[in-house]
């Protein structure tokens, strides 16, 4: 465009001299004016070419890449982002003052070349050096060292915004008033996008590994996931009547499933009134046939099942407890799930506490308060949450399943997925089954001797229920 600008204006010269009967005449060759006016010609060139590299360079930088730069690039890079920022922050105001320099200098060209070549002359020449050395040249140099040559040149910059405040500023609030302010900052689907790019498995030179990204994209997916996609359904889990007995088959079971926390009921398994740590089972004497009841049965918080994820995980860091009920609160609520999950997406969940907190004291009744819960869309009543149905368990485990997008497999587990029966194939099964075995056999080396009954046969282990392990 500003080589066709140069050539329209000097046409538009010549042909207003000759309107007038007066011819321009050429400044002879060598002569001091000659020289001059050349000097000038090649200012304006090199003056329009600092222009548009600027353009291009600093127009570039977002506000992101800036504070990126600053927080975690090379002393170098931190000082010339540092520079630069102030100037880049003011992107209209930045924009009209080198588009208004460079075009006074590109107008001003053909007026002087005029002067010291023929029309012919003028406009070849000043269409093939603002084309290659006030455009070419300097972007393709500034597009690769934008932040280096906008760090030396910037002491230039503030002086043309000065110069040019009276006309850059009411253009530049203007367009902040009619356009807007761009949103620097990357959605989450960007981000995820982003940390997909720079992985390894890209092929594109990344250095992150496919565990960081697989990381990365689990914590970004973690807002948007809620409590019923991460619990275990309630058919799938193992739990104790809290009117039965901690007999030697009970005791049995607990062992072979290797549980660290097990939900307790009341008559119906959908029923659940507490949890149970095994623990406490330490001192409890299978021959006694203790019930269920008399154990110390720890009251088991309950979350709705659209509770997101990261909300139940700040429950968990309170230390309270590690396994909570998710219960189906049947409430009309405004709007559909989905549009919920979209507003919450717009603000970033961030955990204002460490990720395992320490636990002081021991509590035996916990209840987690859900009415504090007013970051999210997602916040019903203590009252609805007691009255709503028990679907499934959820544990701190499940939590960071989801997060690590991977299943976690123990030494007691025999399924991977619960939900896909997919079986563990290690040989630490089998070994299980063995060591499971060997408090009945104890028991009947004891009862030998004292004439006691034997042990009845005690029923196979059951599939990961994905309660509570000990972590």
């Amino acid at each position: 465009m500003h080589p066709f600008n140069a050539m329209m204006a000097a046409r538009m010269l010549t042909a207003v001299g000759k309107s007038n009967g007066l011819e321009s005449e050429t400044i002879p060759f060598g002569s001091l004016w000659w020289s001059i006016y050349a000097g000038v010609s090649c200012f304006l060139v090199l003056f329009a070419g600092i222009m548009s590299g600027l353009t291009l360079g600093l127009m570039s930088l977002s506000l992101v890449d800036l504070e990126i730069l600053q927080r975690s690039g090379s002393p170098k890079e931190k000082k010339q982002s540092a520079a630069i920022f102030p100037v880049v922050q003011k992107q209209h105001q930045l924009l009209v003052t080198l588009l208004l320099f460079n075009a006074l200098a590109m107008e001003g060209l053909p007026i002087y070349l005029d002067k010291i070549f023929n029309e012919y002359v003028a406009i070849i020449l000043s269409v093939t050096f603002v084309l290659f050395v006030g455009e070419v040249i300097p972007q393709a140099i500034c597009s690769r060292y934008g932040l280096a040559v906008g760090a030396n040149l910037v002491w230039l910059v503030r002086i043309l915004m000065i110069l040019s405040y009276p006309i850059s500023f009411p253009v530049a609030k203007m367009l902040d008033w009619v356009l807007g302010h761009g949103d620097p900052l990357f959605r989450r689907a960007q981000l995820k996008a982003l940390v997909s790019i720079h992985g390894e498995a890209a092929g594109k030179g990344g250095e992150l590994t496919h565990d960081e990204t697989t990381i990365i994209s689990g914590a970004l997916d973690l807002t948007a996931k809620t409590a019923r996609e991460a619990m275990t359904p309630i058919e799938s889990i193992f739990s104790l009547d809290i009117n039965s007995k901690l007999d030697w088959e009970a005791m049995y079971k607990i062992q072979t499933r290797g549980h660290s926390r097990i939900p307790v009921y009341s008559e119906n398994p959908k029923n659940v009134v507490g949890l149970l740590l095994v623990k406490s089972l330490l001192t409890v004497r299978p021959e006694s046939d203790t019930l269920v009841s008399t154990v110390g049965i720890r009251h088991i918080p309950r979350v709705p099942a659209d509770m997101p994820l990261y909300d139940i995980l700040n429950e968990f860091q309170k230390g309270s407890s590690h396994m909570a009920a998710v219960v189906k609160v049947n409430v009309k609520r405004k709007g559909s799930l989905s549009t919920l999950l979209e507003e919450e997406n717009t603000n970033d969940s961030k955990l204002t506490t460490p990720l395992l907190l320490k636990r002081e004291g021991n509590q035996d009744n916990v209840v987690v308060d859900i009415d504090k819960i007013s970051n999210s869309g997602f916040s019903h009543t203590s009252e609805e949450i007691e009255d709503g149905e028990v679907i499934g368990v959820i544990t701190l485990e499940d939590v960071f399943e989801e997060l690590l997008q991977e299943e976690i497999v123990d030494e007691t587990d025999e399924f991977v997925d619960v939900h896909k029966r997919i079986r563990v194939a290690t040989v630490a099964a089998v070994a299980i089954s063995s060591l499971a075995r060997a408090p009945s056999s104890r028991r009947l080396l004891g009862q030998k001797g004292t004439g006691g009954p034997k042990t009845p046969k005690a029923s196979s282990t059951t599939p990961k229920t994905g309660q509570d392990k000990p972590i």
